[in-house]
């Protein structure tokens, strides 16, 4: 399961954020540090390929992919070093996979802010800030713990000690060890210690378009940064509108928060799957260019280790024929083995010796 953790100062909108995403009510009383624990919801994907699937082989029901949506409490400058209620918020974010930066854009008096402006760059770099001074602290706690290994002349220790005074060094340039190229090698090591800039992250500038400074945006732009802009209220408060009635108030159809999710599918190099029949239709997360027996050991391990092949078929494919039957006969269903690159939106049925 996608985990994605929602992180920002005090009074942003991340706890109003995670309600409207998961509708499950949370403290978001208007004073800094109100959520003591985090917050977790597991919300489903709205995906229309499992619907109209599920519709065309009449299963008994549908199951979407899930995402799990961790609400962790505001960070303060000095978070690191136990400001406000520091560390074990820091500690939270390391089980995510993917972090959504909640920056406030919005003006409003009347919502305490715990900084002296509105400044989207400036509360950014507060955050990342925080993050790496925690890594910091890792890297040289596991440095320090390394000297022995090192005097001992073991070859592997001196290879990560190298790697982390590396990476030691591009901390304190203040660089976001997420934004740098590394190898699988350094990777394997480094994805030990889940170092929180290590995380990929998704940026998402709280109010009003008018809000947002052009000069803001080109920063953002010029440094790859990915980035929204919503406003969470006004999200909140037509969240349960359908398209057609959204329509009807003159606001956008798009749903941003169905949005949001694509975005850190993509960020994250996550596809989707399908597989589906009488019994149920199915939505199946993958990491993009796995191979078929990975497919099946999503779905069970034993079709993994026993894969013989897969019969794979791309679901508007599907749809357009009007099922597997038509399908087949038009010969758009193909067996595909061991080193097929699953896409999204495959149909697959695995066959496995099991």
């Amino acid at each position: 399961m996608l985990s994605i953790g929602i992180v920002g100062l005090p009074n942003v909108g991340k706890s109003t954020l995670f309600q409207t995403i998961t509708k499950k009510q949370v403290d978001c009383a208007n004073y800094p540090f109100c959520t003591i624990d985090p917050n977790i919801g597991v919300v489903a994907v709205p995906d229309e390929r499992v619907d109209k699937l599920a519709n065309l082989t009449n299963s008994a029901r549908k199951i979407y992919a899930t995402v799990e949506f961790v609400d962790i409490a505001g960070l303060v400058k000095g978070a690191s070093q136990g400001e406000g209620l520091g560390n074990q918020f820091l500690a939270n974010i390391r089980e995510v996979d993917l972090i959504i930066y909640v920056l406030r854009a919005f003006n409003n008096s009347n919502i305490v802010n715990t900084q002296s402006d509105i400044n989207l760059i400036r509360d950014k770099e507060i955050l990342d800030t925080e993050m790496a001074f925690k890594d910091l602290s890792t890297i040289e706690k596991r440095l320090a713990d390394l000297i022995k290994e090192v005097r001992a002349g073991q070859a592997e220790a001196v290879k990560e000690q190298s790697l982390l005074k590396r990476t030691k060094e591009c901390l304190e340039r203040s660089q976001i060890l997420s934004d740098i190229s590394w190898t699988d090698e350094e990777l394997k090591i480094l994805n030990q210690y889940q170092l929180l800039t290590m995380k990929k992250r998704f940026y998402l500038f709280n109010g009003q378009e008018n809000e947002v400074s052009s000069e803001t945006i080109t920063v953002f732009q010029k440094n790859n940064w990915q980035f929204i802009i919503l406003d969470i209220l006004s999200e909140q408060a037509t969240g349960d509108l359908s398209a057609e009635e959204k329509k009807e108030l003159g606001i956008g159809e798009t749903n941003n928060l169905d949005l949001l999710i694509q975005r850190a599918y993509q960020m994250l190099g996550l596809i989707t799957f399908l597989t589906t029949g009488t019994d149920e239709t199915r939505a199946w997360t993958l990491k993009q260019g796995s191979k078929a027996p990975r497919a099946g050991g999503v779905i069970h391990t034993d079709f993994e280790r026993a894969f013989i092949r897969a019969e794979v078929i791309n679901w508007q494919s599907l749809l357009e024929a009007g099922g597997f039957h038509q399908a087949k006969e038009k010969g758009l269903v193909r067996a595909e083995g061991k080193e097929y690159i699953v896409q999204d939106g495959d149909v697959i049925e695995i066959r496995a010796g099991v």
